[in-house]
């Protein structure tokens, strides 16, 4: 919404407002998605399609025969546990690629780098949690010795080789933004390089949902997904990360629970599932102005929106002359209410996100006034909490401010959401567990 306020401009028949354009492989309902969250009622496939189907502009579809596709493979075994199906799903892909690998000083790459490194795909923390567990030290006991245990007669050599693992590679929440730049740069670099082994470079990469866009390296080739996603978009998305490169196609393995219903089910539908798994894409909800939507960002739209839109408001140290520019507050409800109105939301909701900006307005010239009083400096973003009017989402500091100056938070990051809890389990006696333990 601030975005688009301070894009427009006015024209002959009326504001002229910016094009927006949007990418994504995966919707259903655009139309409906889109003026919830755009406040467009117009959408339009860009470029328009031409003549031929098979090239879009953007992508040209050629026959599998021509430029190998990416090839999804199904296990499952009734009467196994998931983590004993991960255990040697993982390591025959580990060992399988290392006997393929061929490192040369005379070529510049390895064929089989793509498959060198496996993207292991989980859908909870907790599953990740195990698995990580058994990497670290089952399948890296197993892969030492994996290709002589595990010999086979064959005019073309052994399918499996020994392999030496490192330690295991984390892409979750857990990790903070800095490192995941750091992973994203490390899972780009070849295995070996010049026939020698790269240090920085990843043999197993353990990972969840945040994948599933926005990781576009193009060495990636060799997938592992425990257990069939929540959505078939993010089924989709997140197998979507290997395989990107023309001559490196992809392989992704699922690892399916047979004592689950809906695993099995896509078990047996496997073949029939993946050669039209585009029609399976649900319809995402998008729910503007909805009561917690308005509790997390309303306070930074207006602050955006009121500080950019007016030039006397928009130096930092301009935060407390928002008294004297009372027009902003008529300009930023005007935009609020018809873009709410657009968005189809009923007058209730209407007048409750048009209240709350009012209230907000009124806590902004109390934050400021009484900041200021003292005579002190207040920005919007200055160094101290005290001394700046918006705050950090998950900023434990904020919390000794007063509560009307605790209502501006400005998020950063989709990720930061929600605080981590740590658990801390006890015996009947209030001992820590595993004290308790040893003392028996």
């Amino acid at each position: 919404m601030a975005i688009d306020l301070l894009s427009s401009r006015p024209g002959r028949q009326g504001p002229v407002r910016p094009k927006i354009v949007a990418s994504t492989a995966t919707v259903r309902r655009a139309e409906k998605q889109i003026a919830a969250l755009f406040d467009r009622s117009e959408t339009a496939v860009f470029p328009p399609p031409g003549i031929d189907r098979t090239d879009s502009f953007f992508a040209r579809t050629v026959p599998s025969s021509e430029e190998p596709a990416r090839l999804y493979v199904g296990v499952a075994s009734q009467g196994r546990g998931p983590k004993l199906l991960f255990l040697r799903s993982m390591q025959t892909m580990l060992a399988g690629a290392q006997a393929l690998s061929s490192p040369s000083s005379t070529s510049d790459e390895d064929p089989a780098d793509p498959y060198l490194t496996v993207l292991a795909y989980f859908n909870a923390l907790r599953e990740l949690g195990g698995a990580r567990r058994i990497v670290e030290d089952e399948i890296r006991e197993h892969v030492a010795s994996y290709g002589d245990k595990r010999q086979r007669v064959l005019p073309a050599g052994p399918e499996f080789a020994n392999r030496q693992m490192r330690q295991p590679l984390e892409l979750t929440s857990r990790v903070t933004t800095d490192e995941v730049a750091l992973a994203k740069e490390r899972l780009g670099k070849a295995l070996t390089n010049d026939g020698a082994l790269n240090d920085d470079s990843i043999d197993v990469a353990l990972a969840t949902n945040m994948i599933s866009v926005g990781l576009d390296i193009s060495r990636l080739g060799l997938m592992l997904v425990q257990g069939q996603p929540k959505t078939a978009a993010e089924y989709i998305q997140a197998t979507s990360r290997v395989g990107r490169a023309s001559g490196k196609p992809g392989l992704v393995v699922t690892v399916l629970n047979l004592h689950k219903p809906r695993d099995r089910t896509h078990y047996e539908q496997f073949r029939a599932f993946h050669a039209s798994f585009y029609r399976a894409v649900e319809a995402t909800s998008v729910t503007p102005f909805a009561p917690r939507a308005l509790d997390r960002a309303l306070a930074a739209v207006i602050v955006a929106a009121a500080r950019h839109y007016d030039p006397a408001l928009s130096p930092s140290a301009a935060v407390g002359r928002l008294e004297a520019h009372p027009g902003i507050r008529d300009t930023v409800n005007a935009a609020l209410r018809r873009r709410a109105l657009n968005a189809g939301v009923d007058e209730a909701s209407i007048e409750r996100a048009a209240s709350r900006a009012q209230e907000l307005f009124d806590m902004w010239e109390q934050v400021a006034e009484a900041q200021t009083a003292t005579g002190g400096t207040f920005t919007y973003d200055g160094s101290g909490v005290e001394r700046r009017l918006l705050q950090y989402p998950l900023d434990r500091r904020a919390e000794t401010l007063d509560p009307v100056h605790q209502r501006f938070v400005a998020a950063r990051s989709m990720r930061d959401v929600e605080y981590s809890v740590f658990l801390k389990t006890c015996d009947p006696f209030g001992r820590p567990l595993q004290e308790s333990e040893q003392d028996q």
